[in-house]
């Protein structure tokens, strides 16, 4: 045989299959790092919705710096996350990975013995640049895991983000009887060392991967051309992003799902008066629960058409928000929740996906911490928009500009793979 025939077959040849997540971990060991996440974001998660009642013991009476408040640690987390990855790669990505951990215990630490506005908003900065607990635990799992193992230890990551998003408000709101939520920072500082201890004991994944793919992909976008049509994978599928179409997609997703949160509550006590704070927080919950729900079974109905997955995903979120500027009923809101619960499914299992195909052959922890980078900034232009949105015309503004945002990323998204159709069809 040829050598040329030799590398067409190595190329194209099915992988083998594994019983192990991947070539660097065993499925329990990814379990343990979604666990830890999971733990350790409780109280990142679960306490920025009581700073309306924590500022008051801190002298902000009103709580006016709330809102502000609320965004700190998300927009020094998205300037630190890439260095934190770059430093990753260089390092070792266990080392940067308890450091982030560690880190996330100080910040709640300080917080939780805070005793003014300025060192609890201090103690936040710390949060935001110590912590990246989540891009550091996908820079982990990127460096042990390839292909579909990472794709789907990317979606169980994501489903541990919404698990700590459903739960931990519940649990912070049952303990405040018992300790403020100012206090509760000290007490759930010990969570982060709990992960701490426990990631200790896992592997340190490999520095270095193969230069080739790398090298390929670099040569693709310099020349302007998509990786789905220059490269294959080992699998015979197209990378099908390339990472400047992945920040993009990040962005707006982030943005248009998380631009409804911040009022939603608000908009349910408008449309529906006498609504109970436990059924807005199930309303609030539902597209999360669906995630939990659906992840798995999306992930192995789109894992090979993660494009179409996330063009269906932007569409369920555009219809989902706009549902919302209509609903006027408990029942309107839950269809329109779970609607938007499908795009929410979908875009982030497809996200995920995408992620994996780009970092075959890059370094995964620069890859991870510019993927943050993206999502929190589409988070806090979200919050920014919703605030502004919501001052000027009401609580209906920030779903609407969700929904056109979700709209542009649908056409975006299907646009690319009009050429390649009419190529096709003119082929025939």
């Amino acid at each position: 045989m040829s050598p040329m025939k030799t590398a067409t077959a190595a190329r194209v040849a099915p992988p083998a299959v594994e019983n192990e997540a991947g070539p660097g971990l065993a499925r329990r060991q990814v379990f343990a790092v979604a666990g830890c996440y999971f733990v350790a974001s409780f109280a990142a998660l679960g306490l920025p919705p009581y700073l309306t009642e924590i500022l008051p013991e801190l002298g902000d009476g009103a709580a006016r710096w709330a809102g502000l408040l609320y965004i700190v640690p998300t927009i020094f987390g998205a300037i630190g996350a890439p260095l934190w990855g770059r430093l990753a790669d260089r390092f070792g990505r266990k080392r940067l990975l308890l450091r982030a951990q560690l880190g996330l215990a100080a910040a709640f630490l300080l917080a939780g013995w805070a005793d003014s506005i300025g060192t609890f908003a201090a103690a936040l900065v710390l949060q935001g640049v110590l912590g990246g607990t989540f891009a550091a635990s996908n820079g982990y799992l990127g460096a042990a895991l390839e292909g579909h193992a990472l794709s789907r230890a990317l979606t169980l990551m994501q489903g541990s983000a919404r698990a700590a998003l459903v739960c931990a408000p519940i649990v912070v709101g049952a303990l405040t009887p018992w300790l403020s939520p100012h206090r509760q920072y000290a007490l759930l500082a010990v969570l982060p060392l709990a992960a701490a201890a426990m990631l200790a004991a896992l592997p340190e994944p490999p520095r270095s991967r193969t230069a080739a793919p790398q090298t390929a992909a670099a040569e693709v976008e310099a020349d302007g051309t998509p990786p789905v049509e220059a490269t294959a994978e080992p699998s015979g599928r197209a990378p099908a992003a390339s990472l400047r179409a992945l920040y993009a997609i990040e962005f707006a997703f982030v943005f248009s799902t998380v631009i409804s949160f911040p009022y939603l509550i608000s908009l349910i006590k408008e449309r529906i008066p006498g609504t109970g704070p436990m059924v807005s927080g199930v309303l609030f919950a539902l597209p999360h629960m669906c995630y939990l729900i659906a992840a798995i079974p999306v992930h192995s109905l789109f894992r090979h058409r993660p494009r179409a997955g996330i063009a269906l995903g932007f569409g369920c979120i555009a219809l989902g928000l706009a549902g919302h500027g209509i609903a006027h009923s408990l029942t309107a809101f839950v269809a329109v929740r779970l609607v938007l619960g499908a795009g929410l499914t979908l875009g982030l299992v497809c996200m995920s996906v995408l992620a994996a195909d780009c970092a075959k052959g890059r370094a995964p922890g620069g890859l991870f911490g510019s993927i943050e980078f993206f999502s929190k900034a589409g988070a806090v232009a979200a919050g920014m928009a919703a605030a502004v949105g919501n001052d000027w015309f009401g609580p209906t503004a920030p779903v609407l500009t969700g929904t056109a945002i979700a709209l542009v990323t649908v056409v975006a998204t299907a646009l690319p793979r009009l050429p390649r159709t009419l190529r096709t069809r003119r082929s025939l």
